[in-house]
């Protein structure tokens, strides 16, 4: 998994003097190191050069070094499994504006989605009537929004269907740019890592106008987001405000431990956060949210100290 770093500060560069070398008869002069477009590759030699022309360039120098962002959300989150009772988290962490980010959990930390993948569905429906040049009908509204804003399954399960099964989300997610996400026909037991959900939410909230998903689908699953029902407002909102947002919670059958899961957009000191934490392991619902949104703090936490 690579590393990403962030300079906190770096000293301006010396300038060196420009240079100006003899031209062609005609009496003209170029900038050394620079030649006008219609100038020839070489210049004509000249009796004499300065000795700054030979001077070295002095490179930036950092008056700190790097900081390992990845590391430092590790040193924030792994306090908190202390206690955790053998529960498992990953996170992953955008700041919008200065694209810092951090991931604690690679490729083979992979989850079961829960009820998160209702926005990986409602977004790979979305692709498809682009694609059909159609808004959506009344029929897929009405699901779309019962199934972000109530988390109701009977929707999931209809526009799942509607995409083309696992096999329609697998071919959006690769279009929208998922690389470790497998999707399962009980679309529930999807498997993910936060750092594929950060490239969904990145997808989703993103401005970027070469993101799949078009301005208008963007706004839409947004504003979904941004009016779950009460009672399903925890998680990531708990690390700053204006959040919009979906979570995930799944006992498992065989074991009775808890999937907790959430995923969304928090503002926090004037800067605009994307958050993914997932979850497995937990031994109760409470102990899941509670961990799930220690974990999204902390992370907010580790790029807010690196700005």
């Amino acid at each position: 998994m690579p590393r990403h770093r962030i300079r906190r500060s770096t000293l301006c560069a010396s300038v060196t003097a420009a240079v100006l070398l003899a031209g062609s008869a005609a009496g003209g002069a170029y900038l050394a190191g620079r030649s006008p477009d219609h100038a020839p590759a070489a210049v004509a030699s000249v009796s004499s050069v300065s000795p700054a022309a030979t001077a070295p360039v002095t490179e930036p120098t950092s008056e700190e070094p790097a900081v390992d962002l990845d590391a430092e959300l590790a040193g924030a989150v792994e306090p908190l499994l202390a206690g955790a009772d053998g529960a498992a988290v990953s996170v992953a962490v955008l700041d919008s504006g200065s694209g810092a980010r951090a991931v604690y959990g690679g490729a083979d930390a992979a989850y079961e989605t829960a009820s998160i993948v209702k926005v990986d569905i409602l977004a790979a429906l979305l692709l498809r009537a682009q694609d059909e040049e159609r808004e959506l009908t009344a029929g897929e509204r009405g699901h779309a929004v019962t199934m972000i804003e109530n988390s109701d399954n009977d929707s999931a399960t209809a526009l799942l269907a509607a995409v083309g099964g696992a096999a329609g989300l697998d071919a959006a997610n690769e279009r929208l740019g998922l690389t470790s996400t497998t999707a399962a026909h009980a679309w529930g037991l999807t498997r993910t890592t936060a750092a594929d959900q950060l490239t969904l939410l990145e997808a989703v909230f993103g401005t970027d106008t070469g993101t799949a998903l078009s301005a208008d689908s963007r706004t839409y699953l947004r504003g979904l987001m941004e009016r779950v029902e009460a009672d399903q407002q925890w998680g990531v909102s708990a690390a700053g405000s204006g959040w919009a947002l979906k979570n995930g919670w799944m006992p498992r059958t065989a074991t009775g431990l808890w999937n907790i899961n959430s995923i969304g957009r928090v503002t926090a000191g004037g800067h605009t956060y994307l958050v993914a934490v997932l979850s497995g392991g937990q031994r109760t619902e409470e102990s899941g949210i509670a961990l799930v949104e220690s974990a999204a703090r902390a992370a907010v936490g580790v790029l807010s100290a690196a700005d």
